[in-house]
Formats: C-alpha cells, structure tokens, sequence
C-alpha cells in the first residue's frame, strides 16, 4: 500500500499555533465511520454524542520539560535535546540538534554544567542514548532546565506550562501531549460521568513511535517505534463490562486507541487483563480492531501513521472526505487544533 494514498494539501495557516482561551471552545467534526455522514459542532456537545452505558478512555500520562538547550563543552557550540525515553536509571533515549556535530563521545552541558550528557551511543535520524551526570534530583533539575517539548510547528514559546497537558494528567514520562484530552474540562468531564458514561484511564507515555514522520513508500515497510503504556486491572474490568452491557469503548487519542488494541490482541479476544510493557503497534487499514468502538481525536498531518490509522477504523474514502470539508470550512489542525469524533 503506498504511502502517497493518504496525502493532502494541508494550507498551511490551518495549523494551530496557539490553544484557545477556553479547551471546550474548539470545533468538533463527527464522522459515522458505517455511512460516512458527517456533522459540524463544538467540542461540548461531545457530551451529547456520548450514551448511557459508554466508556471513556484517557490517557493519563504527563508531559515532561523534555527540551534542553546547552552547549558542547568542548567547543561551545550550542545543541539541543529532546528527551524521549527512560532505559534506565540517568541513561535516555534523545533526539538531538545538530545532529551531524553531536557524535558518540560527545559531552554536552546544560545550566552552566549543573547538568551534564554524555552521548554513548548514536541511532539513526538523530536518535541518541544519552547518560547523565548532575547532583541533586533530576527531575527538579530538568523542572528548572527543561521546556515543554511543543512540535516544532509551533514557534510561540508556551507562558502557560499547564496547557500542553491534559487536566487529568497523573503520570510522568511522556515528550509530548496525548493532544486529542486537550479539550476536555474538570466540568465537561463531570458533566459526562453525570449523563451516565464511565472514564476509564490507560498509560501511553508518548514517544518517537507517534510522531516520527514515515519515510518509505510502501505503508508496510514502516516500522513504529516502541512506547511504553499501562492498563490497570481496574480499568481491564470496567472496559470488560462496558462490552458486556452493550456500550461503546471510546478512546480519546490514537495513544489511548493504540493502548487499547494492544492489550486486546494480547488477550487474543478474551476478556482485557491488566498488563503494561512496550508496544510498537502500528494500525492502518486492513487492521481489525478488538476493543475500540469509537474515537476521539485531532487532525493529524498528511502521510502520517496517525491518518492511517483513523482510515483503518472509518474507511479511506471517509476520512479523506472529512478531511477535505475540515480543510474547507477551516478547521484548525494538529495539536493545538480542532477535535474529530468517529463512531
């Protein structure tokens, strides 16, 4: 299958530069993945888009202040990394800039050296596997170092920290925002519970695997990268129920869709159990889906496994068509942008 079938002119003052004043206000195209009809709202009145019986699913996961500036220290050259993975104790998986003059040896400085990495080992595409020295705690230290890790199609440095995270966000680790838990507020989300619909909370910390870019022709060629998630036994239960009672499991975000399906082709149909690791999942069409009904998400970039994989679960033609009108009556796009609700 090749790539190009999922490309489109994206006119680029469609991408969201900056989030609105108020998460709710953002505008909310639906989309029947059975019949392709499609509908324009505003992202409260998911509130009536949702049943008695449903299941919401969110990923609870936080960002970190993963974006460092320092300067090699033997040169004073400046460099810049994204921290994206934990291995273990101070050693990271990072992306780094420039990626040509940050070799295996290299030495960078943050903070005047309160923070120290040195580069072990290189990968490819300016990935990198960093150790690092300080004293003290590191995670304060990056709180005081660090910056919120934006994608790099927003250029306005972020005052508010807060709102590149979701409001329900508990566990630190991820290097960007499950963008499509956004637009939810405390209110909507309690006004949800008060029509009768479940919130249920999974783990994806977000890593490379969402948001590198494909970079073969062919979409099987692509391979995703590992991200680290959690699914409670709590939530295993209540997603179990939900399908016993004939609601819907609703993910909000391909993180919390990808989470799903992995735990779901694991138990191979079963009943969902709790389980955590790494996954590397990667849903385009022609993927059956085991857990997910419906889904709650943003307006992703052409060529993307993202696209795809909302095409997997509402049908090329659909999404193509949706996104077409979105680009017609100006829907914003990406992470700061509009919100799309297939079911």
């Amino acid at each position: 299958m090749n790539v190009d079938l999922y490309d489109f002119d994206l006119p680029e003052h469609l991408i969201a530069q900056t989030p609105l004043p108020d998460r709710s206000a953002s505008r909310l195209l639906t989309l029947n993945k059975a019949t392709g009809r499609i509908e324009h709202q505003v992202f409260a009145d998911i509130l009536n888009d949702l049943n008695p019986g449903d299941t919401l699913v969110l990923n609870d996961t936080k960002v970190i202040p993963a974006r460092l500036f320092g300067e090699k220290e033997d040169t004073g050259a400046k460099a810049e990394v994204l921290l994206l993975k934990n291995l273990e104790g101070d050693r990271w998986e990072a992306l780094v800039k420039p990626g040509k003059k940050l070799r295996q040896g290299s030495v960078i400085s943050f903070g005047g050296g309160k923070l120290k990495a040195v580069i072990e080992q290189e990968g490819d595409m300016g990935a990198r596997t960093l150790s690092f020295a300080y004293e003290g705690i590191f995670q304060q230290i990056l709180d005081e170092l660090g910056q919120m890790p934006l994608p790099p199609y927003i250029k306005e440095r972020l005052e508010d920290r807060d709102r590149y995270q979701t409001v329900y966000a508990r566990h630190e680790g991820s290097a960007a925002a499950p963008t499509a838990g956004l637009h939810f507020t405390e209110e909507l989300l309690e006004q949800i519970r008060g029509k009768g619909v479940d919130i249920a909370f999974i783990t994806l910390h977000v890593g490379l695997g969402t948001f590198r870019p494909m970079s073969v022709d062919r979409v099987e060629d692509h391979v995703m990268h590992e991200e680290y998630y959690m699914m409670s036994q709590e939530t295993a239960d209540l997603l179990n129920e939900t399908k016993k009672r004939g609601g819907r499991i609703v993910a909000v975000g391909t993180t919390s869709c990808r989470t799903l399906e992995t735990v779901g082709n694991q138990c191979a149909g079963g009943p969902l159990k709790e389980s955590s690791g790494w996954t590397d999942i990667f849903i385009y069409p022609g993927y059956t889906f085991t857990v997910v009904d419906a889904l709650i998400t943003n307006f992703h970039l052409p060529k993307s496994t993202l696209v795809m994989l909302v095409s997997a679960l509402a049908g090329r033609e659909h999404i193509m068509k949706a996104y077409k009108e979105a680009i017609e009556r100006e829907y914003r796009f990406f992470s700061f942008g509009d919100a799309m609700f297939i079911y």
